[in-house]
């Protein structure tokens, strides 16, 4: 059976009043707690790194010779995997809603809300120019949150997300984007073997992607990487990837050795882990232009391909072609307009598309070819390289120097970081885990330093392991954001919830001591009886706030007392407590 080896042979500490908010954050992974409590990020990995199920993906026969890969082979093989069984998921109404006060006044002691409304698209946040051209808050169906109401947008650990096949209208796990990189950086270090000291995380207020520390580099965005050549193809899955960090603050970081985060004073990272970060980054999001990257650009900026022309010799006569006509055709091709196989896309164009001569106002890309032969670094910050370049453009549709600003800022993205400069160090110990340990060295590793280091603890709080964490941040986290199953039940009778949980199945989504918490129970329709005990405390809380309820786990039996009720269920979950909820 897999289990969380129960390494305290005493009670574990209880968590201070003062830590209490962060601690039960751990539990519920909204996106504004993890914006708050920054901690809380690499917590989650930690988590997902405990857990049996990444560990078994290792046995899986699609990885079957995943060692004798490459490692950056061995992230495509991840990939697929991950594409084949988790779908994204930004239904915002999976874990319901709450109010803005509320959660503004959780965090008043904690963070400005003025600076939570600006950076937080829970609370308005649009961002730059950019999203308020396109309507952001729509784009992710927050415009009908405009009200006191917002929903609770929390991240799923890998069981949460693995549970999502129960619900209708799904076939595979799922998750939002913090949820998938989360999953990412944990599976890239227990099945890809890559280490942590390599994967990064990074968040903004609208995204969460990782930078990994392979070849040239490499993001993974929602379900899918994206290498530097795949950064700068000009295709509509690129541009979705490069938007985040295009049009974005950087909010944190988060690495192994600590996260630095743009509005607390404090950081933890490494300075020489996060320079080397910052670096390869800005490394990975400047490209060389050439004639492969016009062409890319114009595949982005499709607007401007009627400007140019494609010229082609067929059976010893020149004839030219519209460029928006050539790039039509790459979709159902497997050759591209942009690079060597041109010649075999221009092949497969009937010869009706061509025209026998020059069509007039359009540039010839094949100017540019002995343009960039000529100056084979094209460095678009001197003035003397643009004008050389503006002069090539000389499209009557397309003003000349707006079209080198904006082939500008295609070929290279400045990200905006939080500035390390600023901030004062905390010494933390760091998280040393290798590539040769296994799952319960892993956890060994991580106990032992839990106590020195907060991330490292909240990761056991993320995991639910109730055999070696206090349970009250599980319980306030369980009474007081869980909504779901409250809204859901509200026109059921006291006797028809208690059937209604009865008739659940009797199967947890997690392993032995570890619990899921009612919204969970509830969404995926199925929990151990501690579990569904919970559930059903939260909604009688609801109904009956002045009520006693009373939580006894013994033997076999989670018995709750409520209301001069008592129900019982069995539970397989190897745990023993009594409390009053």
């Amino acid at each position: 059976m897999n289990t969380i080896n129960n390494h305290t042979s005493q009670k574990p500490p209880v968590v201070a009043s003062e830590l209490l908010e962060k601690y039960s954050s751990a539990i519920t992974l909204s996106d504004m707690e993890i914006f708050i409590y920054p901690d809380l990020l690499y917590s989650l990995v930690l988590a997902n790194i405990m857990s049996p199920v990444v560990w078994q993906w290792r046995d899986d026969p699609w990885f079957a010779k995943i060692d004798t890969m490459n490692p950056y082979r061995r992230i495509v093989r991840l990939k697929q995997f991950i594409m084949d069984h988790y779908d994204f998921n930004l239904d915002l109404d999976t874990w319901g809603l709450t109010h803005k006060d509320t959660e503004l006044d959780r965090f008043k002691d904690v963070m400005d809300p003025e600076i939570i409304a600006e950076s937080n698209a829970l609370f308005g946040y649009t961002g730059d120019r950019y999203y308020f051209d396109m309507n952001i808050r729509k784009h992710f169906g927050l415009d009908k949150y405009d009200s006191d109401m917002i929903p609770y947008w929390k991240t799923e650990t890998v069981e949460a997300m693995d549970a999502f096949c129960y619900r209708d209208g799904y076939r595979n796990g799922a998750g939002e984007c913090v949820s998938l990189s989360t999953l990412y950086a944990a599976a890239l270090f227990v099945v890809c073997k890559i280490p942590l000291e390599d994967i990064f995380l990074m968040a903004t207020p609208l995204h969460s992607q990782n930078f990994v520390d392979v070849k040239e580099g490499l993001v993974t965005n929602n379900r899918r990487i994206v290498t530097k050549n795949m950064w700068f193809n000009g295709t509509e899955l690129s541009a979705r990837a490069q938007r985040a960090l295009r049009n974005e603050q950087v909010t944190m970081v988060a690495h192994c050795s600590g996260n630095i985060h743009v509005v607390y004073p404090d950081v933890s990272i490494d300075p020489e882990a996060y320079q080397r970060f910052s670096d390869k980054l800005v490394t990975y999001l400047k490209v060389d232009l050439n004639q492969e990257i016009l062409c890319n650009f114009l595949r982005e900026h499709s607007s401007l391909q009627k400007c140019f022309q494609i010229s082609q010799m067929r059976h010893g006569k020149k004839r030219w072609i519209a460029a928006e006509k050539v790039y039509s055709y790459e979709h159902g091709s497997s050759f591209k307009a942009s690079d060597n196989t041109r010649e075999k896309l221009l092949d497969e164009i009937d010869s009706y598309d061509y025209s026998p001569e020059p069509l007039e106002g359009r540039i010839d890309l094949e100017r540019f070819e002995a343009f960039f032969k000529k100056h084979p670094k094209v460095n678009l910050d001197k003035q003397k390289m643009r004008s050389a370049l503006v002069a090539e453009f000389n499209c009557p549709q397309q003003n000349a120097c707006e079209l080198i600003d904006k082939l500008r800022e295609f070929v290279e993205i400045s990200p905006r970081l939080p500035e390390y400069e600023e901030k004062s160090v905390v010494d933390v110990p760091p998280i040393v885990l290798t590539q040769e340990m296994d799952r319960h060295q892993v956890i060994d590793a991580l106990t032992a330093i839990r106590q020195q280091n907060p991330v490292v603890d909240l990761g056991f709080y993320a995991l639910r392991d109730m055999c070696s964490c206090d349970w009250g941040p599980f319980v306030k986290a369980a009474m007081e954001r869980n909504p779901v199953a409250v809204v859901a039940t509200e026109n059921l009778s006291d006797d028809a919830v208690i059937e209604k949980l009865s008739a659940m199945e009797n199967a947890s989504i997690y392993s032995e001591g570890r619990l899921a918490q009612p919204d969970e129970v509830w969404n995926f329709q199925r929990g151990d009886g501690v579990e569904r005990a919970f559930c059903l405390a939260d909604i009688w809380r609801a109904r009956y706030a002045d009520d006693e309820i009373v939580l006894d786990v013994q033997s076999g039996i989670a018995r709750l007392s409520f209301g001069g009720r008592q129900v019982e269920w069995s539970t397989a979950k190897g745990l023993e407590h009594h409390l009053l909820l």
